[in-house]
């Protein structure tokens, strides 16, 4: 059984940081592809970002220089570092782990930055 726990999320003062972690079981990590999105009330959830199997990460504008995405295959876990956040990177955060087409997400984590 698949299993994608994220866990980090919290309050936290404009400018300040957090970091995000993504566990996943049942799979073979280091075959997947790892994501992470958000979902702000009354938003369409939208990518912050990915890493490939080898490594490689992509942003979108919104959070590039902010953000960062690792992962540690050894510990199956994913991990999302964030900095200088802002009100705006107010949402839920989620998980998401893939390979071909097949995908798992997490329940998802508060983010709330306060102003």
């Amino acid at each position: 059984q698949v299993q994608v726990v994220e866990s980090g999320g919290g309050l936290v003062q404009a400018g300040g940081s957090l970091r995000l972690s993504c566990a996943a079981s049942g799979v073979t990590f280091s075959t997947y592809a790892m994501g992470w999105y958000r979902q702000a009330p009354g938003k369409e959830r939208e990518l912050v970002a990915l890493i490939s199997i080898s490594g490689t990460a992509t942003y979108p504008d919104s959070v590039k220089g902010r953000f960062t995405i690792s992962r540690d295959n050894a510990k199956n876990t994913q991990y999302l570092q964030m900095n200088s956040l802002k009100p705006e990177d107010t949402a839920v955060y989620y998980c998401k782990i893939m390979r071909g087409g097949l995908f798992y997400w997490g329940q998802g984590t508060q983010v709330t930055v306060s102003s």
